[in-house]
């Protein structure tokens, strides 16, 4: 596992490839989930329309749809911690108020057993 700090302030990194299109700095730790405010930087704004559509999904509890705009955030973007460590696995969710929430696991969901 990565040198993990979840303490408030701690940032996050999302990636698209190797270019960073946001920082997640750490508002609060709920376990399992971890909220945090979010600094768009470039190339945030293609990923924009996805995350308000996950929402919408979820707010409607249409969780076909929302598990249809995950698989997308997570063919596209990685995260690390904020040691730069790779997080293998995580569930993120970002707002429109800019703020995000999410989930992670050192190892990937598929991986997990029941």
């Amino acid at each position: 596992m990565s040198n993990l700090n979840l303490t408030t302030g701690g940032v996050w990194r999302l990636l698209r490839g190797d270019q960073e299109i946001a920082r997640l700095r750490v508002t609060e730790t709920d376990i399992p989930w971890i909220n945090a405010n979010v600094e768009t930087l470039p190339g945030f704004e293609d990923f924009r329309p996805l995350f308000a559509e996950q929402q919408r999904a979820a707010d409607k509890e249409d969780w076909e749809q929302a598990d249809a705009c995950y698989a997308q955030v997570r063919g596209a973007l990685t995260m690390t911690f904020p040691d730069d460590g790779p997080v293998a696995e995580f569930m993120l969710h970002i707002h429109d108020d800019g703020t995000a929430g999410w989930r992670w696991l050192d190892e990937l969901f598929d991986a997990v057993n029941p």
